[in-house]
């Protein structure tokens, strides 16, 4: 086997084995719908909302292919095909406990699965990571790229175990747990030859292009949030998610863009200045979210800790 086939088949075995724990995790929720009696009775129980339960549920629906519970408004009972499935799922699940039973050395191997946004790998979690593994040798991490919404959704659903995101506008479900790493300042980003005429950030925003932080991000919020509080029209030229493009179209005299100061950049290209907002800076608050401390791995606060302090660094 050459070695890129060797790669495929590594790469085929890894996704193989995440969809089986991904299915484990919903079956594990479908039986404590059918302890519980409610969507939302199970949540409560094994630390998910409802809607998350909801989507769980949907999920593995469509993977089996019937459905199963009977619906009426926002009752859900078990069918004859989930009755069935309900007693297959427990000896699945009885079996998984079994291969699970490795006395007091299942604690020391498995693996984490963390979301995380871009511009935090490399400032956040490539000295985490080193850290966590001279700690914990025997475990492995699964590193998951995606926007802050997706991954908050990720670790609601209990698919990741924790995340490093964009504190999201609105509150985050009252289950699931927030810690503060870093707040970014936001900067006007320019072409040098332009900010030494010494114009004032307003006026570069009113007449240069502008290149937006995609409005479906959290930060893009936060962007669009701050032009209309400062009641600055921009020309819009360009919108994108990805900071280090943001920076590259800057660089390359495309316009001007407001972004957050962040380490996960790098240095800047030489022909590009920062220019600072004075009195009308605002922030973009960079933190983990984690699932409810009792459904959740204890290897999983270990991991936190060590992005925690590659933070404080």
């Amino acid at each position: 086997m050459n070695k890129n086939a060797e790669k495929r088949y590594i790469l085929d075995v890894t996704n193989t084995i995440i969809d089986q724990s991904i299915m484990l995790s919903e079956l594990k929720t479908f039986i404590a719908v059918s302890q519980y009696g409610t969507f939302s009775g199970a949540g409560a129980r094994i630390g998910l909302t409802q809607s998350a339960v909801s989507a769980q549920m949907q999920r593995l629906e469509k993977e089996l292919g019937f459905a199963l519970f009977d619906r009426t408004g926002r009752s859900a009972t078990l069918n004859e095909a989930g009755r069935d499935t309900l007693v297959l799922a427990g000896e699945i699940m009885t079996l998984y406990a079994r291969l699970s039973e490795r006395g007091a050395g299942a604690a020391e191997s498995g693996m984490l699965r963390v979301g995380a946004i871009a511009s935090s790998q490399v400032a956040l979690l490539a000295d985490a990571l080193a850290r966590f593994r001279d700690d914990r040798p025997g475990w492995r991490v699964r590193v998951v790229p995606g926007v802050s919404l997706g991954l908050l959704g990720q670790v609601d659903a209990g698919e990741l175990d924790l995340a490093v995101i964009i504190r999201p506008p609105f509150a985050l479900p009252s289950e699931l747990e927030w810690r503060t790493l870093v707040s970014e300042p936001f900067v006007l980003l320019a072409p040098k030859k332009l900010a030494r005429a010494a114009r004032s950030w307003r006026e570069l925003l009113r007449s240069e292009p502008f290149i937006r932080y995609d409005r479906a991000s959290f930060g893009g919020r936060l962007v669009e949030r701050f032009l209309r509080r400062a009641r600055v029209t921009v020309r819009d030229a360009i919108e994108l998610d990805e900071l280090q493009a943001i920076v590259q179209l800057v660089a390359r005299g495309m316009g001007v863009a407001l972004i957050p100061n962040t380490a996960g950049l790098g240095k800047r290209p030489a022909n590009v200045v920062a220019l600072e907002l004075g009195d009308a800076t605002f922030h973009r608050e960079i933190g983990l979210v984690l699932r409810p401390r009792h459904s959740r791995q204890v290897v999983a606060d270990t991991l936190a800790e060590c992005i925690a302090g590659a933070a404080r660094v």
